[in-house]
């Protein structure tokens, strides 16, 4: 824990009961305000393209930046957590998702929209999240896998409402008052934050990341420096800079697992694809609808269906998988879940017709319950809980790229072709395509490890093969020396 926090706490805090409920409450209502608000931004898309005469590509570049900072910010976030502590850095986001939209009705060019709601809005949004459930971590020991799951109901339930409440107060009031309004209503995430006040983890024990600790190298620099070698001072500087830096990405970016652990390399190249057509859906849905003729006000109610499905099958599938029957097996759960969002796309394809477009929501919602559920736990399950920290750093950055790049790339298409199914073409695309190559690539990685196994507990066990003993020194001696291990989910 921060320096920051330590220095605020007072008496320690019971952990899993009390205080403890209110701040899982107040996690709920955070994901919802954070992780559920760019679900409501395709409500705005065709007014937004009236009031500014936007390309669909240039007006999603909006929800698609916000999108993409809330996901990316993490290493930034953790950065902050450390130095000022969560409930600072919840408030934080508050302030700057409040800002972002306040100062986004107030915007005179689609480009302005970037910097206000897309930039600003995203930063905060990153921040309030991210630390909100870092704190969780906290106060839950015993209860934290369901003070996690709880937590995560938050964003079904913003999935849910926000569509809906956009819906009206756009018809009340425009959508510069709603975004007006919108920016009061972030501001709450600096009430949660308020209610997540620093716990102390033993009585009268201060952590060890409140000790400064000593850098590598210092003392060594403090010996040369005292016997009057000053001309190589500004090289040991620039060193211990480089060092610093090195270090500071390993932490956060695990370019080093990404390089070793064929397991994560597959998991996160997946992922980072399967980002490109993923939010497809959610960003053009509300636009695709209005434009074949289905009334505003059920064109929202189709996010809004979406995200109350998702409050019951979420927390479902979540059981499901922790099972261990399902136990190194997850990932295959996982493809299933990206395999079906891709083919229940074509639905759109066959037919815009809204009682068809429920049907869709309804399917997309079932599987996209199983991408949510499982993601980060599957990246769990292939990369050692030491280093989950840096490699979910460079996991959230790589998949921020596509989510940026995406829907923009998707919107230039249709206005060249003016035909919006290719944007249920090009989600199919990547999310089908993402599922087959996760599957075959852990299931082929899965029979390797197997064969090495098999290959290696015949060279520990030579007597058990006494006619071959001569061929197997042989081949051992041949053989270069072992390959680094990877982990992966068996």
């Amino acid at each position: 824990m921060s320096q920051g926090e330590a220095a605020g706490r007072g008496a320690a805090k019971p952990q899993d009961q009390g205080w403890a409920w209110m701040v899982l409450l107040a996690a709920v209502v955070l994901q919802g305000l954070t992780l559920g608000f760019p679900c409501c931004i395709g409500v705005f898309f065709t007014d937004l393209q009236h009031e500014f005469q936007a390309s669909n590509s240039e007006t999603s570049w909006f929800p698609s930046i916000m999108v993409a900072v809330l996901h990316g910010g993490g290493p930034l976030c953790s950065i902050l957590v450390k130095r000022f502590g969560c409930r600072f850095v919840v408030m934080l986001g508050g302030l700057l998702s409040g800002l972002g939209m306040v100062s986004s009705s107030f915007c005179k060019s689609i480009s302005q929209l970037y910097l206000t709601a897309g930039l600003i809005t995203g930063l905060g949004s990153c921040f309030s999240f991210q630390a909100g459930v870092t704190v969780l971590g906290y106060y839950f020991v015993r209860w934290r896998t369901l003070a996690n799951a709880m937590a995560s109901t938050g964003v079904s339930l913003g999935f849910t409402l926000w569509p809906l409440l956009s819906q009206y107060l756009l018809d009340e009031m425009g959508w510069r008052n709603t975004f007006l309004i919108f920016g009061g209503i972030l501001l709450n995430c600096c009430v949660c934050g308020a209610i997540m006040r620093p716990i102390q983890l033993a009585s009268g024990v201060l952590p060890q990341s409140a000790k400064p600790k000593e850098e590598p190298g210092s003392r060594a620099e403090e010996a040369l420096l005292s016997n009057g070698a000053s001309p190589h001072r500004p090289t040991l500087q620039q060193h211990t800079k480089r060092t610093k830096c090195l270090q500071m990405l390993q932490r956060y970016l695990a370019f080093d697992i990404f390089c070793q652990n064929k397991g994560y390399q597959i998991y996160t190249i997946g992922v980072t694809w399967m980002m490109m057509g993923f939010a497809l859906p959610h960003v053009y849905l509300v636009p695709y609808a209005i434009h074949n003729g289905v009334e505003e006000r059920k064109a929202a109610l189709l996010i809004s269906i979406i995200g109350f499905i998702n409050i019951f099958i979420r927390p479902l599938t979540g059981l499901l998988s922790g099972h261990r029957v399902f136990t190194g097996r997850r990932i295959y759960l996982f493809s299933l879940a990206v395999l079906l969002c891709g083919l229940s796309n074509f639905i759109c394809i066959i037919s815009a017709e809204f009682s068809v477009l429920i049907l869709y929501c309804v399917i997309l919602s079932i599987a996209m319950s199983g991408v949510g559920a499982l993601t980060f736990q599957v990246l769990m399950d292939v990369v050692e809980m030491d280093r989950f920290s840096s490699a979910l750093g460079l996991f959230t950055i790589l998949e921020s790229i596509t989510l940026l790049i995406g829907p923009p790339l998707t919107g230039l298409l249709v206005d060249i072709t003016d035909d919006f199914h290719y944007v249920f073409y090009n989600s199919s695309f990547f999310l089908i395509s993402a599922a087959l190559f996760m599957g075959l690539s852990f299931c082929a990685l899965e029979k390797k490890n197997k064969l090495r196994d098999a290959s290696k507990a015949h060279l520990d066990n030579p007597s058990r093969y006494p006619h071959s003993e001569t061929l197997t020194e042989s081949k051992a001696e041949s053989q270069s020396p072992p390959v680094v291990e990877y982990i992966t989910s068996i």
